[in-house]
């Protein structure tokens, strides 16, 4: 087994058929202590088990709709257009209270 730090996470490189016989505590590292595992068949990275949300960060990133998003709103922000979250909550709640009291 080959291990390796990618910014402060910790990626094991373990065979495929170790990874079978230990996959729970394979889980639980990956879950508990958000380590990296490349299982390997016959010397080759054929599959990696990560923590969901890092997965998820993952697949985020290369989502292009986000990525736009994400830019629209860092250049409405640098722009001023952006306002403390306690005020955006209190209009939230505003909104809310003003649909409530309508009659339907």
């Amino acid at each position: 087994m080959s291990v390796s730090k990618t910014s402060k996470r910790i990626v094991h490189r373990i065979p495929l058929t170790r990874a079978r016989i230990n996959l729970g505590q394979v889980v639980r590292r990956a879950h508990l202590d958000r380590e990296y595992f490349i299982l390997e068949k016959d010397g080759i990275p054929v599959v990696g088990i990560m923590h969901v949300d890092d997965l998820e960060d993952y697949l985020e990133t290369r989502n292009p709709d986000l990525r736009s998003h994400i830019a629209k709103s860092s250049a409405e922000h640098s722009a001023g257009k952006s306002r403390e979250a306690v005020k955006f909550l209190a209009e939230l709640k505003s909104t809310a209270a003003k649909s409530k009291k309508r009659p339907e």
